[in-house]
């Protein structure tokens, strides 16, 4: 130790500290002399850290929004599959129409057919432009994962508060007979 400090060189010559110890504080002394200062940092460097944070957030997002997609996609081909597992033959000679994207569309039913399409047992979903009979429990399956396939629904309210309307409604109503030959 040519040029140590003095104070280190007496205590270690005392024997009060290791060589070790002294060569450990003279190595924090120089790495803490010698190192750069901590200065703040520079306004590129700013501007350039904001610049990842942000490309990273807009990632996240894009990310984010590709996820959603995909699901919205797989909740569509999860139902277009139950509505080709569950469908129901469209066999009979009765015609029912319906209304469809602003037309009216027909699809012949049996007479059993178009009792359960008007009591609600039946829900007709269109799959592209085909339209196929679903039983209420299919229906329910494609309602949850895609809407906007259910056409016609007679079982599905509209919401909670149309509900005690109808009920008003089918009251008043229900003094007046119609008719059992009334077929649309």
């Amino acid at each position: 130790m040519a040029k140590g400090n003095p104070l280190q060189e007496q205590l270690l010559k005392a024997g009060l500290v290791k060589k070790s110890k002294v060569s450990a504080v003279a190595r924090e002394q120089h790495l803490a002399r010698h190192a750069k200062a901590g200065s703040a940092p520079s306004e590129t460097a700013l501007d350039a850290e904001r610049a990842r944070a942000d490309k990273a957030e807009r990632d996240r997002a894009l990310e984010r929004e590709r996820k959603a997609q995909s699901r919205i996609a797989e909740l569509r081909a999860q139902a277009r599959q139950i509505v080709d597992d569950k469908r129901l033959p469209a066999a009979g000679e009765i015609e029912y129409r319906f209304s469809s994207d602003g037309a009216i569309r027909t699809i012949l039913v049996d007479e059993d057919q178009r009792r359960k399409l008007s009591t609600g047992a039946l829900v007709i979903a269109r799959v592209g432009e085909r339209h196929a009979l679903l039983p209420r429990a299919a229906g329910d399956k494609v309602r949850e994962r895609d809407a906007g396939m259910i056409v016609l629904d007679h079982g599905q309210g509209a919401d909670g508060d149309a509900s005690a309307d109808t009920s008003e409604d089918d009251a008043y109503y229900a003094q007046f007979k119609v008719p059992d030959d009334l077929v649309w």
